[in-house]
């Protein structure tokens, strides 16, 4: 390379190729010196890309870059954060549906955890809340009829997922606001956090492999469980028993969900639905405090996303705050819950 004077002008930029094979512009500064180098190699694609190649290529990478942002909502009774993780793309995923049959105090939300890949994170936003509607078209507002309604769903959401023949799963926590009560509905180990005047009630139990109810069915259906790294997997793979999608692993990783229903009443303040990567982090109380806290209730989820990361969290999260009293019908007394009888169980951990 030839001496710079102090009045020349830097050298024009030098193409290069990444390991993409997408060309990129960069300009080296280099201070002055006596010696003479070689000027670096301009490398050619072997396989002679076009303007054209290139450009579609570069497009490509910006919309994958753009699928999986760092995103907040700020929706109608509904506020939600999410972040990517260390994972190549984004897999957490959120289904809302409002104004149910014509009704403002009829809704449903669910926050999806994916893994392997998206799609079944994308098909369960995209059909799930449709398939608990349909199961709703056929019952009456009996408490069995409502939740085998929402069990139908997950499963059908499942089959008709399995017969694309994509090896791709996710877990999920769902909320249906539907005549005074609240019903709640997870696979795998996204959770659902109600407060009630400040104090925080989880109303979903984490399906993993070391859950001895789990680990029992597994192990009758031919499965085994061991803990690989202080992490308890199914067969030395997912580390939750329950999920929508896993073709390969459907044996064992079934799709039923646990259902509970809630009546509203006026001393509810708040739903918090997230998926784990909030959960490894943060316990319940101090999700339900920091909302408290913090008033403004999309800032609070940015705030949890937040405290999760610094505290060492890797994984995608997704974050929803519901507010609750919009979907109330008739006040109704208050009703206590039982910290002793699952799956009402008090956060303590």
């Amino acid at each position: 390379m030839a001496i710079m004077s102090p009045t020349s002008p830097p050298p024009p930029p030098i193409p290069t190729v990444g390991k993409s094979n997408s060309l990129s512009l960069s300009v080296e500064v280099r201070p002055m010196t006596r010696l003479r180098r070689r000027p670096e190699r301009l490398i050619v694609p072997e396989c002679g890309l076009s303007c054209l190649d290139i450009a579609e290529m570069k497009k490509q990478k910006k919309t994958e870059r753009n699928m999986n942002p760092e995103f907040e909502v700020e929706g109608r009774d509904f506020y939600l954060a999410s972040r990517k993780g260390r994972r190549e793309i984004m897999e957490d995923g959120y289904g809302v549906m409002l104004d149910i049959l014509g009704d403002p105090k009829q809704a449903f939300f669910v926050v999806i955890d994916g893994h392997g890949g998206r799609a079944a994170a994308d098909y369960i936003a995209e059909n799930l809340g449709k398939n608990i509607m349909k199961g709703l078209e056929t019952v009456g507002k009996e408490e069995d009829q409502l939740q085998a309604a929402i069990r139908d769903a997950y499963l059908t959401t499942d089959k008709e997922f399995l017969s694309q023949n994509v090896d791709s799963g996710a877990c999920c926590a769902s909320v249906l606001f539907m005549h005074g009560h609240l019903l709640v509905a997870n696979v795998g180990d996204c959770r659902v956090v109600l407060s009630q005047k400040g104090v925080a009630n989880v109303l979903t139990r984490d399906h993993r492999p070391d859950r001895e109810d789990e680990r029992s069915r597994i192990e009758r259906s031919g499965g085994y469980v061991d803990c690989r790294n202080g992490v308890w997997r199914v067969n030395g793979s997912l580390a939750v028993s329950r999920a929508v999608g896993d073709l390969h692993s459907k044996e064992w990783i079934i799709s039923e969900p646990e259902i509970c229903k809630f009546p509203l009443t006026a001393d509810l303040d708040f739903l918090i639905m997230a998926s784990d990567g909030l959960w490894d982090k943060v316990n319940g109380q101090e999700a339900v405090d920091v909302v408290l806290r913090e008033k403004d209730p999309l800032e609070s989820c940015k705030k949890l996303v937040d405290i999760s990361c610094k505290r060492g969290n890797i994984d995608d999260i997704t974050v929803m705050v519901i507010t609750v009293q919009q979907f109330l019908g008739s006040i109704k007394k208050s009703h206590k819950i039982d910290p002793s009888s699952p799956p009402y169980m008090k956060s303590t951990s």
